[in-house]
């Protein structure tokens, strides 16, 4: 099994993890209604998604 000959320095360890640091959210704004949205997904408030009524809010969540 290999092993390494030198031990790693801290500078080359924080180089090779430099890519791991999370990306923030890209946010697009709702064509309809202007409430913040992420990219190709339904409008959490109004339920449009292309122009087009996907979830109609009034009735999804309702018990009755």
């Amino acid at each position: 099994m290999a092993t390494p000959k030198k031990r790693k320095s801290h500078s080359r360890i924080r180089m090779r993890r430099s890519h791991d640091a999370l990306s923030p959210i890209h946010l697009g704004k709702c064509a309809r209604c202007g409430s913040a949205r992420r990219p190709h997904t339904i409008c959490g408030s109004c339920g449009h998604y292309r122009g087009k009524l996907i979830v109609d809010q009034d009735t999804e969540f309702d018990d009755e």
